[in-house]
């Protein structure tokens, strides 16, 4: 195989012309056979084989510097930098990250994860090298769902002064995750298919081609700033902001972007090169449905058919309850930024496509909209996950708090998210907005309270959060369905000695740890805390008076979490009761399994029984 010749970053450099399909090809078999066993992020690394062979044939790494936008799409650039061996534990725990990571590779030049970033990663790694007088290229790759956010344009505007070569590369396949939208999504498609330049270039090329030497003019005029299209379409948006343009490039032909790209190094200021490509080229059930091969569990490769359980997830639950309280209530409307499968708002969607919003890859946006939608008189639900939410925080705080709108939160993939990692682990979200003024945050233990929350939620008058996990959908205490009451927790169990207060998900583990310490012959209640903020006092105070020890229990990060909320409350009333604290650690989270995560930060229910005894019989 010719894939066997690539041990190290450059060796590409050493295939001839004519091998460079195979090794695409080969490359494409080998993502398939891979992530059809581990999973992973398919349709977009498919999509983008040959122009990441493409910049490895142009550039030398790691003295050059790719940075991917978002990173979903790194697999093939992961491959030429000599990190085949790692794709059998792609996104497990100790493994290889499914995102670039620096510390993984000196050829990746900077940790990505979120989108929208990587022209102002690039703009600044541009900047320090002119500064320190050195002299290598920087390549920026984006795609065209990620332009859609507006850090992307802010790094535009100010990329527009360089007076030395940046470029930027614009993948664009009409695609984010879904289906691209908006004015940006308009603007390309009609640079793809623009007639007039169409016509006119063939026009001039089959008329060139039967002039002695004018196969000699057309490749001129096609190397020359890719000629023909300047002169033929004028004062193009990016042309206008100072950026050179060149394309668009065929995204699937070597030939074409390894000569595109060497006229990009030769512009002495910021450049953007547009390459089309095909999202899941050269496996058809990605090609037919990108969609669902975006981030994609383990599949038949033959068949392209995920093994899956029969199970709802938690994003399914709240996307049909969402569908039955939007058919109840014509003032509900849906917002999602660019994620209408992924949050489970597709049902919703083709119910009540007024009332649905997909405001594309705008977070800032996105709240800032909802916020105006209540102030209409609309109850806006933006469904969001927990790590893109962050993106949005002085929007939550300022537009939406401060007026105290009526805009619902439903926080998706909160809490551990697994082999995404770091960038998209929701450790954060209980700690951010607690602190907010006029926030109410709630967790549902199970898939009834996520739809009794949801119904609360609506029905409120003001700013509500509602949050939780990602996969199969609890179902346990289904029998205990008690109504939901502003700022009110339950007993699930009630005994004496130690206490379990859980939140949300981990109501179950907190279930697991009760027995485990009940076969130990300790005595346990269970309470689900339901709202976050406000803290149930009332149940606070009840429990501490007969208990010798309250355990808290979060998904979240310790520092400004559920369980340091309730030590303050225990300590500034001087409650005659112990409290231990059960969180995720106050750092990043690596990726893996939920199980060797869990196992790994101490939030298993041996690990935590263990330690709860301790503290027990220390009283």
């Amino acid at each position: 195989m010719l894939l066997d010749r690539i041990e190290k970053p450059n060796d590409i450099k050493n295939f001839s012309e004519d091998e460079l399909p195979q090794l695409a090809d080969e490359i494409r078999e080998f993502l398939i056979d891979k992530v059809s066993v581990t999973g992973g992020h398919l349709a977009s690394n498919l999509g983008v084989v040959e122009l990441t062979m493409a910049m490895h044939l142009e550039f030398s790494l790691p003295e050059d510097k790719i940075i991917w936008d978002v990173g979903h799409q790194s697999y093939t650039h992961k491959l030429l930098t000599g990190r085949r061996e790692g794709f059998d534990s792609l996104r497990e725990f100790g493994g290889m990250s499914g995102f670039p990571k620096r510390k993984e590779s000196s050829c990746d030049a900077f940790d990505t994860g979120h989108s929208s970033t990587s022209i102002s990663a690039g703009l600044g790694l541009a900047r320090g090298r002119d500064l320190l007088g050195e002299h290598h290229y920087v390549i920026s790759v984006i795609g065209d769902g990620s332009m859609t956010g507006g850090m992307a344009f802010e790094a535009l505007n100010n990329a527009a002064q360089m007076k030395t070569n940046f470029i930027i590369v614009l993948n664009d396949n009409n695609m984010s995750i879904e289906h691209n939208v908006g004015g940006l999504s308009k603007y390309l498609s009609g640079i793809r298919t623009a007639d007039v330049y169409t016509d006119i270039k063939e026009g001039i090329s089959s008329k060139l081609e039967r002039v002695p030497g004018g196969d000699f003019i057309i490749d001129t005029l096609r190397r020359t700033k890719n000629g023909i299209k300047q002169l033929l379409i004028p004062g193009m948006f990016f042309e206008d902001l100072g950026i050179t343009y060149l394309g668009p490039v065929d995204g699937h032909n070597i030939t074409e972007l390894t000569e595109v790209f060497e006229d990009a190094k030769k512009v002495r200021g910021a450049v953007l090169v547009h390459v089309r490509t095909i999202k899941g080229k050269g496996y058809s059930p990605a090609e037919e449905n990108p969609v669902k091969f975006h981030g994609v569990g383990p599949f038949d490769k033959m068949t392209g058919e995920l093994y899956k359980n029969g199970d709802l997830n938690y994003s399914e639950v709240f996307g049909r309850a969402m569908t039955v309280i939007g058919k109840e209530n014509p003032r509900v409307a849906a917002i999602t930024a660019a994620m209408p499968d992924g949050t489970g708002l597709r049902m919703f969607a083709d119910r009540f496509p007024n009332r649905f919003f997909d405001v594309g890859i705008a977070e800032q946006h996105c709240v800032t909209f909802a916020a105006g939608l209540a102030a209409s008189g609309l109850i806006p639900v933006v469904a969001v996950y927990s790590s893109f939410l962050q993106r949005a925080y002085d929007q939550i705080l300022h537009d939406v708090c401060i007026q105290k709108m009526h805009v619902v939160f439903a926080i998706d993939r909160a809490g551990l998210v697994g082999k995404d990692g770091e960038t998209h682990q929701g450790l954060f979200d209980l700690s951010y907005l607690s602190i907010i003024p006029e926030m109410t945050v709630m967790a549902p233990k199970n898939k009834w309270e996520l739809i009794d929350m949801l119904q609360f939620a609506v029905d409120f008058d003001g700013p509500v959060a509602l949050r939780y996990p990602r996969g199969k959908a609890y179902d346990g205490f289904g029998e205990i369905r008690n109504p939901v009451e502003y700022g009110k927790g339950e007993y699930l169990f009630e005994e004496e000695g130690i206490v379990l207060i859980a939140v949300g998900s981990m109501v179950k583990w907190a279930d697991k740890v009760r027995h485990r310490l009940k076969d130990l012959g300790y005595s346990c209640s269970l309470i689900n805390a339901r709202f976050i903020k406000p803290v149930d006092e009332d149940l606070i105070r009840e429990a501490a008076k007969c208990h010798k020890l309250l355990v808290t229990m979060e998904e979240n990060v310790l520092a400004g979490g559920f369980g340091q909320r309730i030590e303050h409350m225990v300590l500034e009333e001087r409650l005659d009761v112990d409290v231990m604290t059960v969180s995720l650690p106050d750092e990043y989270i690596e990726q893996g399994d939920f199980k060797s995560l869990k196992h790994e930060i101490n939030l298993d229910e041996d690990t935590i029984s263990a330690e709860i005894i301790t503290r027990f019989i220390g009283e």
